[in-house]
């Protein structure tokens, strides 16, 4: 079982990396990134809601009493997570992107030892530490910024987001099914975004023309927003929540960072996009510190006489 589900996490890793290139060719169609994401989130919302509501109707039922949670997930969670990401890579290569967001485990531990007063290994805060470093690397800090500034902002909030979407993971009973929570957090993301996207307003002829993002590999805008949906969203979230169920959610979410790799790697081969040598070993230093800083919040230090671990991812 831990062996499926650690090809369960890759695979979603896998999945989840066509994301930020997929929207690259809608926003080049004509799309703006919040109408992307819209576009994205309602039709992964509703399929994945069609599925469900015929194969397993019982897991749409929402408790009246976790409605709240339901909507600060799908606000958080999914909205905030997934509309930052677009945005900033409109600002920043795809791969620097992915790197800011996966500081997430980091603000994960600091949120635990701090706000939810649990004492963590030393190797959590050294892990931490050196992400930061890392992240310094990536932007090349001692030459005064030369990345986008807001880019680098917006991507540290959805890294913000992310770590939200973690903790909430972590909090949730056996009366909430995962599936059910990620088709209405989908469509709850997609109805809270209305106001901003306008779909009323889509150019939906962009789905009718193919184009090249920055001199990359041509493809119909319908043909990536289909993949984006099918493969990207709804069955990088089914084999996710599988991958969790059958590890441990430090262990899910440390693979998932696989994704920056692979949305790099995806961005270089489709749109053209490369990274320098310091954003290349920045990278690998970030990720070895949210390696190490995820793992080590995978349980509290014990108190005297007590010695059962708890997970806070």
């Amino acid at each position: 079982m831990r062996n499926a589900g650690l090809a369960f996490a890759l695979v979603s890793a896998s999945c989840f990396a066509f994301s930020g290139p997929m929207g690259k060719y809608l926003i080049e169609g004509g799309l703006t990134p919040i109408e992307a994401v819209w576009c994205r989130m309602a039709g992964a919302g509703l399929l994945l809601f069609a599925v469900l509501a015929v194969l397993r109707p019982a897991v749409l039922r929402i408790p009246r009493s976790r409605l709240p949670f339901f909507a600060l997930y799908a606000i958080v969670a999914v909205a905030g997570v997934q509309s930052l990401y677009f945005v900033a890579i409109t600002r920043l290569p795809v791969g620097i992107v992915l790197l800011l967001e996966y500081m997430s485990p980091v603000m994960v531990v600091i949120w635990v030892r701090f706000v939810r007063g649990i004492r963590l290994a030393r190797a959590a805060y050294l892990g931490a530490v050196v992400a930061v470093a890392g992240l310094g690397i990536v932007v090349e800090a001692w030459d005064g910024l030369r990345l986008d500034g807001l880019g680098l902002l917006l991507g540290l909030v959805a890294g913000a987001c992310c770590a939200g979407y973690f903790l909430m993971s972590d909090s949730f009973g056996d009366d909430i099914d995962p599936l059910g929570l990620i088709a209405w957090g989908m469509i709850g993301a997609a109805v809270v975004l209305v106001p901003f996207a306008r779909p009323w307003g889509i150019p939906w002829e962009s789905f009718t023309v193919s184009v090249a993002p920055q001199g990359g590999v041509t493809l119909p805008v319908l043909g990536a927003y289909l993949w984006m949906v099918l493969i990207a969203t709804v069955t990088a979230y089914i084999l996710g929540v599988n991958a969790v169920r059958r590890l441990s959610a430090a262990v899910g979410a440390t693979v998932a960072s696989l994704e920056v790799i692979g949305g790099a790697l995806v961005a270089w081969a489709l749109v053209g996009e490369t990274l320098g040598v310091f954003q290349i070993i920045g990278g690998l230093i970030v990720l070895s510190g949210a390696l190490l800083a995820q793992t080590a919040s995978a349980r509290r230090s014990p108190a005297p006489g007590v010695a059962e671990p708890v997970r806070v991812t």
